[in-house]
């Protein structure tokens, strides 16, 4: 089932809920969280392939002919800067999107593990927390956090990995899982982004039960030799992650999304 999503302040991120579509069957939920400007990006794009795949419109309305299409998403999306944040709002599915479940800042990491970890994202997790509490109580039955974020920046590895610490201290029997971008060195800007990633590996080691690691210069591989593309973009690069999300989240039966 699905029904369309309805939008908090902005340091970075966002929360979803994606829920199995037979009411007679025992209702599961994830929670689906999208931490930094990649994270976001990714998870923005999956939503868009999620809404095509279930008949659902950018305006949130189904089209189709069964009842049991429509159930709940729950989006939370997290970032230090509000950029992101606009961008998603603005973008084709923007309005699935609840604004009460945008967390964001007025100040980024700075591709700073630390500063997204120990201080301008420890400043905010409380906040994004109360919105997981909210959407993690409205589940019928809970079965997990899903979230989308990069290992290279400041929010996506450090207040990222904040987060899932943070939720697994309050959800210990509930399934962890990650989509995390792993940094390339053909594919990257920012020379401290293996440090970042170093200092994230170790988090997520401790508090996820499923880490799904996404390279950047695989991605450009399979655009060029697979798909045929001359000049990938970001956007060919995150259907491609997409996809993926996809398949695994199939598993949970059709999906609903209230975001």
């Amino acid at each position: 089932m699905f029904q369309p999503p309805h939008r908090h302040k902005e340091k970075g991120v966002v929360v979803c809920k994606i829920s199995n579509q037979y009411p007679e069957r025992n209702m599961r939920e994830i929670v689906h969280l999208q931490a930094g400007q990649c994270g976001n990006q990714i998870g923005a794009k999956f939503w868009e392939v999620i809404s095509d795949e279930h008949g659902i419109d950018p305006t949130g309305t189904y089209h189709g002919d069964s009842d049991l299409q429509l159930d709940r998403i729950n989006v939370t999306t997290m970032r230090l800067q509000p950029g992101t944040m606009d961008s998603v709002r603005s973008g084709p599915f923007g309005q699935i999107f609840r604004p009460d479940n945008f967390v964001f800042g007025q100040s980024g990491a700075g591709n700073n593990w630390a500063k997204g970890h120990y201080t301008e994202g420890a400043e905010l997790v409380d906040s994004v927390l109360d919105v997981v509490r909210k959407e993690a109580e409205s589940c019928d039955c809970l079965q997990g956090f899903q979230l989308t974020h990069s290992l290279g920046g400041g929010t996506g590895s450090g207040m990222g990995t904040l987060l899932i610490s943070k939720i697994r201290e309050e959800y210990p029997d509930r399934i962890m899982n990650t989509f995390s971008v792993v940094p390339s060195p053909k594919v990257s800007d920012t020379v401290v982004e293996p440090y970042n990633a170093t200092l994230s590996v170790h988090q997520l080691v401790e508090n996820t039960d499923e880490t799904f690691c996404i390279d950047n210069e695989a991605l450009y591989d399979i655009c060029f030799r697979t798909l045929k593309l001359t000049t990938p973009s970001y956007g060919d690069l995150n259907h491609l992650v997409s996809a993926t999300m996809s398949g695994v989240t199939t598993a949970s039966g059709s999906l609903a999304a209230q975001c």
